[in-house]
């Protein structure tokens, strides 16, 4: 796995925990990058883009266009990915901790 797959799997965890915290699951593009800023990746708009339609092509999340900003919901398999029940390829490892 290359430094670039790890980054990415890193973000993509970051976004599903992100995404659980909420009392609905879900958050816009615009709050993701800037999670993933606190985290110490600094990445472009559609570097986010780009992460999300892959969590969406794993049937981690689902994504709603409004005007020009993504809506993501977290789903059932991201949930899964999160709490340690099940695991999604391409998505970083959540600690035992949380």
């Amino acid at each position: 796995m290359s430094y670039l797959d790890v980054v990415a799997a890193d973000c993509r965890l970051i976004m599903l925990k992100e995404l659980a915290g909420q009392n609905d699951h879900q958050l816009n593009e615009t709050i993701l990058t800037k999670v993933l800023e606190n985290f110490g990746h600094l990445k472009t708009r559609d570097y986010v883009r780009t992460q999300i339609r892959v969590l969406e092509g794993l049937n981690a999340v689902s994504v709603k266009e409004v005007g020009s900003v993504l809506v993501v919901k977290l789903l059932r398999a991201g949930l899964d990915h999160v709490e340690r029940r099940a695991f999604l390829e391409g998505v970083g490892r959540p600690s035992v901790e949380g």
